[in-house]
């Protein structure tokens, strides 16, 4: 049979089926991913996906395709989805309705299995969650009403899901020139399956515009990638990812104006995700402007998406750009433990992280405080009464017993024994050492110091991936998974702690003194590249009065 005559068959079947329910009945293959590929970072070396069209499908997939105001791409958007390679018996379309008013019916020529749902009210009314909780496929693709995808568009995002079940496959777009005539159902379903897709559109074939990519990792390149940065490649046009995954971070923000995409990306990367950029998923962006949107009716948007990420991911350029008030979500969780200490020494420790250059933090006192009446005899034993009485009107500090639930939305956790002082700047440059090394775990030993102790510094990404390789594993077992998938770094502490003086009056030594010097140093050549900043401006704006101020500041 041609392929002419075959775009005909899968048209006339796709035609004969426009009023059924469209519920895949076939039931799919339960894979075991006990033994999957443990990958680094997000470096996807290991993954050695098949060959399209050379191999055997066995999971599920749901495509999931939000209509909003524009529906006019929907016809030839579901026309290329009937014209997928991926086996038919194994995918269904959810088409969900953004609209109060859903559309008519369903276009006559689209995939077999295709449904038609209206969100609900409730937690769960984003129209993604919408089309997921209605869907049973054990993959979920999300799908913009404009995208239209080549015909290996599902099968090629598919393969990465048969090797690990935690990736997110982000497929790019080719943007289609806005007031382009959009092509017939029919033109398309026959062109999808010739593998033609290209000739519909006159102007096709530039890349696509406006996302940012991560530098790529591999062997021999910088961790960059050790950290959530990785998310940025998920725009949100088309990606998939397996259910359990999408679940486990509970969808899409149902309250998301702008930036939902990436919000909801930080958060599967926060669960130990690869991220996968598909170059054999090709696809087709309709009605996108020839260049990139810099009119002044985009900037309250691209405002309001600024505002919104800074606020719901921690460790976002948006968040860097817009310091100011405290957020809900830190940067880090502070976990100081307070057993053995004095009650100085808590609150030292304390004070000198919540004044230090990292403001966003979010501190937790941990101690034994039901048992504090039992420790009257030990002299100046931390008091919970007076803790909560110094920190009362600081929304930062809380007192535990127990150490506190791991929060998946929180970048990283730092533990740390009171007494150490940290340095203004400790949580900064420990991020930074922790991001410069790639390590998913930090760890320096605490010298000097009037208890002896270690510093751990945790990457949310990096343990929860390493739960999900490892269920059982605790302690130093798990601390062995995540050296394996994204590695421990050790470093002394000394640049990020001094110690409180003690009674013997030991002096410091050659190497703290040194280290001490080098800080000092630094300090000092960055104000003097701040008064020589300064002093240009004062030279460009009032010549004459520079020189006068200087003089009388030199002096």
């Amino acid at each position: 049979m041609s392929t002419a005559d075959e775009a005909a068959r899968r048209a006339q079947e796709s035609r004969r089926g426009a009023d059924t329910v469209g519920v895949r009945t076939t039931p799919p293959a339960v894979l075991d991913f006990a033994e999957q590929p443990r990958l680094v970072r997000n470096d996807r070396a290991k993954l050695d996906p098949p060959a399209l069209g050379h191999w055997e499908p066995r999971l599920s997939v749901s495509v999931v395709v939000p209509v909003g105001a524009r529906d006019d791409t929907l016809a030839p958007v579901l026309a290329a989805l009937a014209g997928q390679s991926y086996p038919a018996e194994l995918t269904e379309v959810v088409v969900v309705a953004e609209r109060a008013e859903p559309p008519a019916g369903l276009p006559s020529v689209r995939p077999e299995h295709t449904r038609l749902v209206t969100p609900g009210e409730g937690a769960s009314a984003h129209p993604v969650n919408a089309g997921v909780a209605a869907s049973t496929g054990q993959v979920v693709l999300c799908l913009r009403p404009d995208v239209l995808v080549d015909r290996e568009h599902v099968e090629s995002q598919m393969r990465w899901h048969h090797l690990v079940d935690y990736a997110v496959v982000v497929a790019g777009t080719r943007p289609v020139e806005a007031g382009a005539e959009l092509p017939s159902p029919d033109r398309v379903l026959r062109s999808v399956l010739e593998g033609t897709t290209r000739t519909l559109f006159a102007d096709a074939g530039r890349e696509r515009e406006g996302a940012e990519a991560p530098e790529r990792t591999g062997p021999g390149a910088p961790p960059v990638c050790a950290g959530t940065a990785a998310s940025r490649v998920f725009t949100g046009e088309s990606g998939s990812l397996h259910r359990t995954m999408f679940d486990e971070v509970a969808g899409m923000d149902r309250d998301a104006a702008s930036g939902g995409d990436a919000e909801f990306a930080y958060r599967v990367a926060q669960r130990g995700a690869v991220f996968v950029e598909d170059a054999d998923a090709g696809a087709w962006r309709l009605g996108q402007p020839a260049g990139p949107a810099s009119g002044a009716a985009d900037a309250p948007a691209a405002r309001l998406r600024e505002a919104y990420v800074a606020a719901r991911v921690p460790d976002s350029r948006e968040r860097r750009r817009r310091p100011g008030p405290l957020r809900e979500l830190p940067l880090a969780d502070v976990v100081l433990e307070t057993e053995g200490a004095t009650q100085e020494e808590v609150e030292t420790s304390a004070c000198a992280l919540l004044n230090g250059t990292t403001p966003d933090i979010r501190l937790w006192l941990r101690g034994s405080w039901s048992a504090a009446d039992t420790e009257a005899g030990r002299a100046n034993a931390p008091d919970p009464l007076l803790l909560e009485d110094l920190f009362r009107n600081d929304p930062r500090v809380r007192l535990t017993e127990d150490p506190p639930e791991d929060d998946p939305r929180v970048p990283f956790r730092l533990y740390l024994p009171a007494g150490p002082v940290p340095v203004a700047g400790a949580v900064e440059e420990l991020l930074a050492a922790a991001d410069g090394a790639g390590a998913g775990l930090l760890r320096a030993l605490l010298r000097g110091a009037a208890r002896e102790g270690e510093l751990r510094l945790e990457r949310t990404a990096a343990f929860a991936r390493a739960r999900r390789l490892e269920p059982k594993a605790t302690g130093r077992d798990l601390d062995r998974v995540v050296e394996e998938v994204h590695g421990v770094h050790w470093t002394t502490s000394t640049a990020f702690v001094g110690r409180p003086a003690d009674e013997s009056g030991e002096q410091e030594s050659l190497t703290e003194l040194r280290e001490r010097m080098e800080r000092a140093e630094r300090r000092v050549r960055q104000f003097k590249a701040r008064a020589q900043r300064a002093e240009r401006k004062l030279r460009w704006f009032t010549p004459g009065l520079a020189q006068r101020i200087l003089r009388r500041l030199v002096r």
